[in-house]
């Protein structure tokens, strides 16, 4: 009886243990976490804002301002959603100098005239679209399953990470990350 007990006991904490890790395993990491530093200045290809059409560092534009940072591979009804309400959320800023960018991690043909649709489209004042090699800039760790990463940062520390795989942010996820923005705002 005592055997039948212990051996049940082993299955389930192995059971346990392999669905813990199998759990631990879906996670998914992209971009500086929180509390590490951004990986330095990078110079994507501006589709809209004051740069466009050139190879412009926003890294260096924001300073040490707020910045929301999106790294993307393509678009989705739900990330314009969010580059939406980001651009309404920078105006309403703009005294903190809120700002945001969005890097597209793609080589995409036609991929910087669809952006350039979305941007008037969207009539996107203070959101910045670029496009950058699809690996996205080396020292910022975009995950090669990622499909959208946002890093909200100040100071260039980040301050709130998140990361979905294609199809997986929804609109709840968009609530959850303009929620976080005041992370990153003066107080």
């Amino acid at each position: 009886m005592k055997t039948h007990s212990i051996v049940a006991l082993s299955l389930a904490f192995v059971l346990f243990a392999g669905v813990a890790i199998a759990e631990k395993k879906e996670t998914l990491t992209s971009g500086p976490q929180v509390g590490e530093e951004l990986g330095g200045p990078f110079h994507p290809l501006n589709v809209n804002g004051k740069a466009a059409g050139e190879k412009h560092c926003l890294y260096c534009e924001n300073g040490n301002n707020p910045v929301a940072m999106i790294f993307a591979r393509e678009t989705s009804p739900e990330l314009a959603s969010l580059i939406k309400k980001l651009d309404a959320c920078c105006a309403k800023n703009s005294s903190a100098k809120l700002g945001s960018f969005v890097v597209f991690c793609s080589e995409s043909e036609g991929l910087e005239g669809k952006l350039k649709d979305m941007a008037k489209d969207a009539k996107l004042k203070k959101v910045v679209l670029s496009i950058d090699n699809p690996a996205g800039p080396e020292k910022y760790k975009v995950a090669k399953d990622a499909d959208v990463t946002v890093v909200l940062y100040v100071k260039h520390t980040a301050k709130a990470n998140f990361a979905f795989k294609k199809g997986e942010m929804k609109d709840k996820d968009v609530e959850a990350i303009m929620k976080s923005v005041p992370k990153i705002l003066p107080e």
